[in-house]
């Protein structure tokens, strides 16, 4: 399969839900954008990284791995977002040390972060982009372009809300059965879902 590679194109916002962003990449030899929901936390290590005049007082997690990466010679290559599942993109670093490279699972936007901070490209396989890249209009107006970005993240969160729907009633859940829930949520990646149970339980 033929890997395309892709720009970031900058950061949306939900009109519709506080707290919720895009992350809007671009086919470098192309017009697709490949749009991917990510955490707030995510979004703004992401934006800090874009704007280079920001520094933070202390290291993010994101500068923190860039850090001890530089400590021990560590290289981050590339990144290829090489799975979509559900609507779940699933990414790889490709890092090298000593001339041995390896292939180290990630989510994707902490896999964005890391390729700003190593300069490292960001591809991703053709059927990918063909699945879940979107046209735009043809060379917008600015203010044109970000609205259609921000109603993309809106149009995006309603598919994420359909595929969630309906949610779980923790409330008749032992604090036992929360507990084992949240440790199977966290083990299969259901990072959403874990935060529910864990605000069910922080009530009790």
């Amino acid at each position: 399969m033929s890997l395309v590679r892709l720009n970031i194109k900058g950061i949306s916002y939900s009109q519709t839900q506080n707290g919720a962003y895009a992350l809007i990449l671009n086919e470098v030899d192309g017009d697709r954008k490949l749009p991917i929901v990510i955490g707030a936390f995510e979004a703004q290590s992401i934006a800090i990284a874009l704007e280079k005049e920001i520094s933070p007082p202390r290291p993010l997690t994101h500068d923190l791995f860039k850090n001890f990466a530089d400590r021990f010679d560590i290289i981050v290559k590339q990144v290829i977002i090489h799975k979509l599942v559900d609507g779940v993109f699933y990414s790889s670093l490709i890092c090298e040390r000593d001339k041995i490279e390896e292939i180290i699972d990630a989510r994707t936007s902490d896999a964005i972060a890391l390729a700003l901070r190593f300069q490292a490209p960001i591809f991703t396989y053709k059927n990918i982009l063909d699945k879940a890249g979107i046209y735009l209009k043809v060379n917008p107006k600015k203010e044109d372009e970000d609205e259609q970005d921000s109603i993309l993240v809106d149009d995006l969160l309603a598919d994420e809300l359909e595929l969630t729907k309906p949610r779980e009633n923790y409330k008749s859940k032992t604090l036992e059965e929360l507990r084992s829930m949240l440790e199977e949520a966290v083990a299969s990646e259901d990072y959403e879902k874990a935060a529910h149970i864990r605000d069910e339980i922080s009530k009790r």
